[in-house]
């Protein structure tokens, strides 16, 4: 799948209340954990400890942090939106965010937007985007949520 190309607010307008995609499978692994461990000083045994979380965890093996999944989500965006003519993008916010579902080492996740609104406040886009983390082989979403990004055009 290519990603939808966006180079001004006329070309988000045309994808108002549409499904803009889904990206690729991207597998999450325990060095990826732990790199995120390290990097958010979280270190709790359910994440970093495989032998523990086997052992005592409820879900049989270490589980990505919420905020590991969440931090995915540029890499997984640009799959899905490759925003053109930009001069500057912001992350301004996150509505009715939800973690559903444990995302657990080697568990693979995509990502699932839609354009839930866009518009142009006096030359600055804001798009609010639904977001869907889906997991390969789960019933029940990682999270759900609304994404809101402002796009600052050349």
């Amino acid at each position: 799948m290519s990603a939808i190309e966006i180079g001004s607010f006329e070309d988000f307008e045309k994808y108002n209340g549409k499904e803009l995609g889904t990206s690729e499978y991207f597998q999450i692994t325990q060095n990826q954990i732990n790199l995120f461990a390290d990097a958010t000083y979280d270190h709790q045994w359910i994440h970093t400890d495989p032998e523990r979380a086997k052992t005592e965890g409820a879900f049989g093996n270490t589980i990505a942090h919420g905020y590991l999944t969440l931090s995915i989500v540029p890499h997984l965006w640009e799959q899905i939106l490759k925003v053109n003519n930009l001069k500057m993008m912001i992350n301004y916010g996150i509505e009715n965010f939800r973690f559903a579902h444990p995302v657990l080492v080697t568990d693979q996740v995509r990502l699932l937007a839609t354009l839930k609104s866009v518009v142009n406040l006096r030359g600055t886009v804001k798009a609010e985007v639904s977001v869907k983390l889906e997991i390969k082989d789960q019933k029940k979403p990682a999270f759900t949520g609304v994404l809101i990004f402002l796009y600052h055009f050349k």
